[in-house]
């Protein structure tokens, strides 16, 4: 990099100011901006063509970096398990999906209009009961009783892992 000492004294009190104006409280500060933008610099080939156009997307750029970084980061504290702050694991992923497709695979074998209803209160869309009962063609007020009876029966083929004897959505 050959970026002439005067150059480099003029751009100084601009870093330190594009670096104080940036500073992200918790996560970089004005000092270390500064020496990152510094850094990047230095690592430059070629001097850039306009320096203080250059610093100020620079500076900007740290910035963003330290802000995902601190995101991702996790203060350690002695006695935590820093694993277990990963989420699950890929066993509890796994077993989590196949309890998904059983739940899935039971509400397909209930009775009468139940996969239909419960289908609809599973949706990720979250849909009121008036919009269910638009759209299954019941009555608004029929829906709760129609529910719980259906969540009965769900509730009896997900403990016995066999298809419900019950016909019409009664539950015995």
């Amino acid at each position: 990099m050959s970026l002439c000492e005067d150059e480099l004294t003029r751009l100084r009190p601009l870093i330190a100011a594009e670096a104080a104006a940036e500073e992200v409280p918790g996560g970089i500060e004005a000092a270390d901006l500064e020496q990152a933008v510094w850094l990047r610099m230095l690592e430059l080939a070629v001097p850039p063509a306009d320096p203080a156009r250059w610093l100020r997307a620079a500076v900007r750029r740290e910035v963003r970096e330290a802000a995902r970084r601190v995101r991702r980061e996790l203060p350690y504290t002695p006695g935590r398990d820093p694993a277990a702050d990963r989420g699950p694991s890929v066993e509890e992923q796994v077993l989590g999906a196949e309890q998904r497709a059983a739940v899935r695979a039971a509400v397909q074998r209930l009775p009468g209009r139940c996969p239909q209803v419960v289908g609809a209160l599973m949706s990720r869309s979250d849909p009121t009961y008036q919009e269910i009962s638009r759209e299954l063609g019941i009555s608004q007020g029929s829906i709760g009783p129609l529910r719980s009876r259906c969540l009965g029966c769900l509730r009896s083929i997900l403990k016995s892992g066999v298809a419900s004897p019950v016909r019409r959505g009664k539950a015995r």
